[in-house]
Parts: C-alpha cells; sequence; structure tokens
C-alpha cells in the first residue's frame, strides 16, 4: 500500500508487544550477491535475502554486467549464477542511486573485471559521498578510472583490465565500504596484494566481509587489528551446498528494540530496558545513533553520542538532520566542536510538528519510534515523517509493521 508523502504517526495507546520478523541484511545481502556473482557457473541460492531499494540496485546492475540474478520475492531468495560463454558484458551504464554497499562494491568488480567499459553514476547526492581513496587505491593496482565530473567521485567510466596486484594503500576512516569492496576483489588480482591501511576504519563491518569471503571459499583473514596484511590470490569462490542463509538486519532491530523504551511493553526479542540517558560512542556502528537520538527526549538526563563524524557524508549529514529535527521536537541539543558528536537534554515535547527525512531511510524509522509515543495520552498523532517512502531503501514494509504492532498491542 502507498504511503503518503506526510505520515502522522499512530501513538501506542498500550504498551507494545508480540513477535518482530526482520528482513534481512542490507549489508550481508549486497555483499553476498557479489561473491555469489563471482563464484563460478553453479547457481547459488540466497536465502532469507533483504528486498528493497539498495538490493534491487544491486542485482539489477549484476543483470547488466550479464550475471543472472533471479529474484523469488515472496520466498526472499535470489538465486546467482553466471554463463561463461557470457562473461562479461562488452559494456554497460549503471546506476547505483544512493546506494553506498552498490556504489563501491560495483566501482571494485568492474575495475577487476578482465576487460569492458562501464558508466557508473547515482542520484545528485551519491556525487558527493566518498570515493577518492578507493579510485586511488585500484589506479594503482592498475584500473583505469575516469572521473567524468569532479576528480575523486561519481560519474565514472572505467575500461577494466584486471587488477595486477601488488603493493597499496587506502583510507577507510570516511567508509569501511571503501575496504570492504578492495578486500572483496582482491582474489581476482593476477598477483598478491600487500595491502596498507591508513586512518582510522570502523573494523565491524569489515570484520563481516572478511568472515563472509571465509564462508565463500576463501582463506582466513585476520583484520582484526592490523593496519599490513597480504591478500592472497588463486583461491575460487564458492559456498558449501550451494546455498547461503542471510541473517536478519541489526539495524533494523534497534528501531524495535527501542519501541518499548518509547510504548512500555516488551517485544520477542527486547528486554527491559533503563530508561536513562547514556553516553556511548558510535564509531563502530554509526547507522544506530539516529535511533538512540531520537528517542533521547523520552530518557531521563541527557545523552551523550559521540564517533559519528563520518555519518556527514552518508545519505545526508546525519549529524546536522538530527540536531534540526530535535531542535523542532524543543529539545536542547550541543552539537559538538570537534563534529564529531552531540548531546542532548531532555526537554518538554512540541506537538504537531512534522519531521523532515531528507530522503534518508534512518530519519523515517528512527522517528517513527518517537512518534509511537502517547504524548498527549489519549492516541492523538502528534508526530508526522514526510516522505516515509524513503524507508524502501532497506526495509520497505516498516511502517506497516509498526501499525501491526501496534493495533496487536489493542487486541484483548
Amino acid at each position: 500500500m502507498p504511503l503518503p508523502d506526510l505520515l502522522p504517526i499512530q501513538p501506542f495507546t498500550r504498551p507494545a508487544r508480540g513477535e518482530v520478523t526482520l528482513p534481512g541484511s542490507k549489508s550481508l545481502t549486497n555483499r553476498a550477491l557479489l561473491l555469489a556473482a563471482l563464484a563460478g557457473d553453479r547457481p547459488i541460492t540466497l536465502t532469507g535475502a533483504l528486498f528493497s531499494e539498495d538490493t534491487h540496485l544491486m542485482a539489477e546492475a549484476l543483470r547488466q554486467l550479464r550475471f543472472t540474478v533471479i529474484a523469488d520475492e515472496p520466498a526472499h531468495t535470489l538465486r546467482v549464477s553466471y554463463s561463461p560463454e557470457t562473461f562479461t558484458a562488452e559494456s554497460a551504464e549503471l546506476f547505483v542511486g544512493l546506494a553506498g554497499t552498490a556504489a563501491r562494491f560495483l566501482t571494485a568488480l568492474c575495475a577487476a573485471l578482465p576487460g569492458g567499459v562501464y558508466l557508473i553514476d547515482g542520484v545528485p547526492q551519491m556525487r558527493k559521498r566518498p570515493m577518492k581513496p578507493l579510485i586511488d587505491a585500484l589506479r594503482t593496482l592498475g584500473a583505469e578510472i575516469h572521473c567524468t565530473g569532479v576528480e575523486g567521485f561519481f560519474p565514472l567510466k572505467i575500461h577494466a583490465r584486471g587488477l595486477r596486484g601488488g603493493p597499496v594503500s587506502i583510507d577507510a576512516s570516511e567508509s569501511s565500504q571503501l575496504l570492504s569492496a578492495l578486500l572483496m576483489v582482491s582474489p581476482l588480482a593476477r598477483e598478491p596484494i600487500e595491502l596498507t591501511l591508513t586512518g582510522h576504519v570502523r573494523r565491524p563491518f569489515v570484520l563481516m566481509t572478511a568472515r563472509l569471503m571465509e564462508i565463500f571459499g576463501q582463506p582466513p583473514l585476520d583484520v582484526g587489528a592490523e593496519n599490513r596484511f597480504t591478500l592472497p590470490v588463486g583461491s575460487p569462490y564458492a559456498v558449501v551446498n550451494q546455498t547461503y542463509a542471510i541473517e536478519p538486519d541489526a539495524t533494523a532491530a534497534s528501531y524495535f528494540a527501542a519501541l518499548p523504551l518509547v510504548t512500555g511493553g516488551q517485544l520477542s526479542f527486547a528486554r527491559d530496558h533503563p530508561r536513562r540517558g547514556v553516553t556511548q560512542n558510535f564509531a563502530e556502528f554509526s547507522d544506530t545513533f539516529l535511533t538512540l537520538a531520537a528517542i533521547a527526549p523520552l530518557l531521563d538526563g541527557p545523552t551523550t553520542i559521540t564517533g559519528i563524524a563520518h555519518s556527514r557524508k552518508q545519505e545526508t549529514d546525519r549529524v546536522a538532520g538530527m540536531v534540526a529535527e530535535l531542535r523542532k521536537l524543543g529539545q536542547d541539543v550541543h552539537e559538538h566542536e570537534d563534529q564529531d558528536g552531540l548531546t542532548i537534554t531532555p526537554g518538554p515535547l512540541r506537538s504537531g510538528v512534522e519531521i523532515e527525512t531528507y530522503g534518508d531511510h534512518r530519519f523515517a524509522m528512527s522517528f517513527g519510534i518517537l512518534g509511537c509515543h502517547d504524548l498527549h495520552g489519549d492516541g492523538r498523532p502528534w508526530l508526522s515523517i514526510r516522505n516515509p517512502a524513503c524507508c524502501a531503501k532497506t526495509f520497505p514494509h516498516f511502517f506497516e509493521l509498526l501499525e501491526s504492532l501496534r493495533q496487536n498491542s489493542l487486541a484483548p
């Protein structure tokens, strides 16, 4: 059912209760799509896959590159293979929208292919997102990449001729996806890659990439603490039983884990939480900082969030956007001088506020949870979300699931 441009959030008048089935992980789905595409001509089936805007863009781009991706959305499966006779396209135009995973992963993939000319572009906001460290690293490894607009950003034109290997460095401080992209195509290089990391990198998603590569047949790769390591070549990608099960999305879980704090009650995976303000560094898992920030007005005492400077260069400037929307709601928000965090001191919430999402799914979902709070005590909506359909990026049925939980809470 289509969502309106402005969605009033219906508060819960009774404590939340019920069981939540979460969508598959976007991060795992798009990584697994890439690795399955490289795993030979035997089809690999991804179960529990996420069907969203980001994963659709990734799957469609792979189809443009002549990989076969058969989607069964009701069954949450993606079946991936390629035909050696048609591998790969001589040329293709790939559109990545605002999907950072697709943008970084496909850039690395196209550069590592043995031949072809590939044009890659996204929406205007994607042309502002960091790409230069990956482009520079791929060029060092022999890739021919032309930035047809501003140097270091989309759109790109890639004349593929494979990667030669050898020493290379990369600064993935702005996005760990830059490093993950390079890691996943490294087995395609002609010689081992001697990789040096410069700058801080958020390790959890890099560890996710390394573990998934191992599941798909690569030697174990220790990226836990070292900043220098060698990436071997020659081991083909494959997976046991030609099936890989995608885990549920941990970031999506954060919204519903927070819901009982807003409405009372308990969901099947939630526990009773204290409603105290907290101090937390989100450097390793920044996507969830918006969930905490959005419900901070309901917590007792100030909440301080740090480690989020890099989130200013994601779908939007998430720090500035969060500050603006919380201030609309009447909250005292201090933006740290180092641009790396903010402190929220709760105050009386204003009613009738329209939350701007900036086209960013995480704003819509985070403030959607806050709107479930029964501010007036009578179930009247007091907060509305602009452009709620932006959730299609990672969680298309988010508001449908939220409403089903509200209805469940009303049942005798």
